[in-house]
């Protein structure tokens, strides 16, 4: 199945790692793809076979992590019938299915030694056996694989087999985690926006608050672009508003309800704290601590108060204001006020 992708940015280090990627495209070699979650190591392997002298050819992919350990060998290679039991009828690997094109290794730091040591004689002599058979069969791949580890690494713990990455980092591209690459925050998040948008029937596009730019900006994006597209994507369905969005979410688990993590405390203890606060509102300001001083006792009750009107509502800015008798802008600035807005 084709499917249409696009590679999105224009800072220089997204360009620059790029450029090196259709550069290796024209030769026959092995190619790493070495980057974080979520940065777009899977595009880049399609843009490798797209430009290639093998474009017309299959670019079969296959993520390593998802299988278990006894099934890789059999995936890859494939098996005669009666190889193990299950195995009813032979079956070709993703070797022979990649015949005369690229085959895309994802997570290629979870190959077993034993899988790593059969990988390196498919790549040295271009064969491979099924399981179960003695006949070895000849193919003619390209190799692409990706990682988001340092396999040197791997190499020193003994985890990662010398031979085979010296065989398979011909040319190694490394793409840029999101946080490095400045400006394309805000390019990614209006395509994404405006594709959401179009997706959900809108006929105009409000772009961001000035708010919201700068909560996107500032954010770290430890999942990178499909963090990003997520965060965006869901501002765009849950806004309600022709004015430009205002609501951003970067945690969608957030609740003061969620369930407790194995590193919370356990129900019952003394030391087990709720999520949020949840003071009644009509408690007087006196019984919230045992400060003296006045204003710092009203803020700790309008911070603890608008806490729970946030959980109340869903955190649904514009219902909580309505709730609490405020106009939206009052709203924001006391939420500003008391560091209560998303990403704060």
């Amino acid at each position: 199945m084709q499917r249409t992708t696009q590679t999105i940015g224009q800072s220089s280090v997204f360009l620059d790692a790029l450029e090196r990627a259709s550069r290796a495209a024209a030769l026959d070699r092995p190619v790493l793809v070495i980057g974080e979650r979520g940065t777009g190591k899977e595009l880049v392997a399609e843009r490798l076979h797209r430009l290639s002298p093998r474009w017309g050819q299959p670019l079969v992919i296959m993520n390593c992590a998802a299988l278990p350990e006894t099934l890789i060998e059999a995936e890859l290679f494939g098996h005669e019938a009666g190889a193990f039991t299950g195995a009813t009828k032979a079956r070709t690997g993703r070797f022979e299915e990649a015949d005369g094109g690229t085959l895309f290794l994802d997570e290629l730091g979870t190959l077993s030694m034993a899988a790593q040591e059969r990988l390196l004689r498919a790549v040295e002599y271009g064969e491979v056996t099924r399981i179960g058979s003695s006949r070895p069969i000849r193919v003619d791949v390209r190799i692409v694989a990706a990682t988001n580890e340092h396999l040197p690494d791997r190499v020193e713990r003994n985890q990662f087999r010398a031979d085979l990455l010296d065989r398979l980092s011909f040319e190694v591209v490394t793409l840029p985690p999101l946080r490095a690459r400045s400006g394309d925050v805000m390019v990614l998040a209006d395509h994404f926006g405006r594709r959401m948008a179009s997706e959900l029937g809108w006929t105009d596009w409000p772009g961001f608050s000035a708010g919201a730019i700068d909560a996107l900006c500032e954010h770290r994006w430890p999942g990178n672009v499909r963090e990003l597209r997520n965060v965006v994507e869901r501002a765009v369905y849950r806004w309600d508003s022709e004015a430009p969005i205002d609501a951003i979410e970067f945690d969608p688990f957030q609740s003061p309800y969620r369930p407790p993590s194995v590193a919370d405390p356990q129900p019952g203890n003394a030391a087990s704290q709720p999520t949020m606060p949840e003071p009644s509102p009509s408690r007087p300001p006196s019984d919230l601590d045992g400060s003296t001083d006045f204003k710092s006792r009203v803020a700790r009750f309008e911070r603890e108060l608008l806490s729970r009107a946030l959980a109340e509502h869903r955190f649904n800015q514009r219902t909580t204001a309505e709730a609490l008798g405020l106009s939206y802008d009052q709203l924001r600035h006391a939420l500003r006020r008391h560091d209560l807005l998303p990403g704060g």
